[in-house]
């Protein structure tokens, strides 16, 4: 993604698509380094300060990408819907390379198709890697670089637009990448909210809610003597936290039983954790 970064840099020009498809492949890099700072601040484990843990440095880590991916993907949109109510007229010169002049376009419409390429391939690699650790900014990042090949094309027929004669074609196609940032940032922007304002616990895509829901509950009903069991979990991070009330039918063994369910419970799915399971009086589930 560097090499992206710096072939689309040197190419950049007055080319207002252009330039903003190298400003989102500069805030793609944003999820992967929230990634790697969340995960060495989360195996730090418990402190004086913060006795359960900095496992939530994950869900932070994913709001602060997201917020900074759509403030820039606002700060864009009005900076592109400005320079189109202004219709500002884009000049592509030509370029020296190797001692021939060359018109810029070509050169940008080139390393804007080597932009497409590493962005695709890794996020089809990141995406299963991220639903199996239940990371999002690394989901959000996978789903980024997958979408790149929209901003890559958008800005190749801006450029040729420009080239045909079409003045307008530079800033719709930079105004068309910005909304897709504004819709990056504000999709991920919800979603980090939600994990931190403990909504039920869903999968990284969103797709429906987490298998571990289901798991926890069937264990817990596993264990002997459980009548009925409620589970309630929240995300902190990687993991999966919460409650779980189970209604004992033999009123002797409660406590043993408890311990039983937590123990089922935890053993059930790798991202549950620190499982409470309080006492329940017989028919208040």
């Amino acid at each position: 993604m560097s090499t992206v970064i710096a072939v689309l840099y040197l190419v950049l020009g007055n080319a207002q698509a252009t330039r903003t498809a190298w400003i989102e492949d500069v805030l793609s890099l944003l999820p992967a380094i929230a990634y790697l700072v969340a995960a060495s601040i989360e195996r730090r484990g418990p402190t004086e300060r913060f006795p359960l843990g900095l496992y939530r440095a994950v869900s932070i880590a994913y709001l602060v990408g997201a917020t900074a991916t759509l403030l820039v993907g606002v700060y864009l949109l009005a900076e592109n819907g400005i320079k189109l109510l202004e219709r500002e007229h884009p000049t592509i010169g030509l370029m020296s390379v190797a001692g021939h002049d060359v018109w810029g376009g070509w050169l940008m419409m080139s390393a804007l198709l080597y932009s497409i390429v590493p962005p695709v391939i890794l996020g089809h690699l990141k995406m299963p890697i991220a639903r199996e650790i239940h990371d999002k900014p690394l989901i959000a990042d996978a789903a980024m670089q997958k979408a790149d090949w929209m901003t890559g094309v958008g800005a190749i027929v801006g450029i040729a637009g420009v080239g045909l004669g079409f003045w307008w074609a530079d800033a719709t196609a930079a105004l068309l990448i910005s909304l897709d940032i504004i819709r990056d940032g504000v999709r991920h922007v919800w979603r980090a909210m939600g994990d931190l304002a403990d909504r039920i616990p869903h999968t990284v895509d969103r797709d429906k809610l987490h298998p571990a829901i289901g798991a926890a509950t069937k264990a817990a009903m596993s264990v002997y003597g459980v009548r009925s069991a409620e589970v309630k979990l929240r995300e902190e991070g990687h993991l999966l936290t919460g409650s779980v009330y189970a209604e004992i039918a033999d009123e002797e063994e409660v406590i043993g039983r408890l311990d039983k369910v937590r123990d089922a419970v935890e053993a059930s799915d790798w991202r549950l954790y620190d499982i409470v399971v309080p006492p329940v009086h017989r028919g208040k589930l």
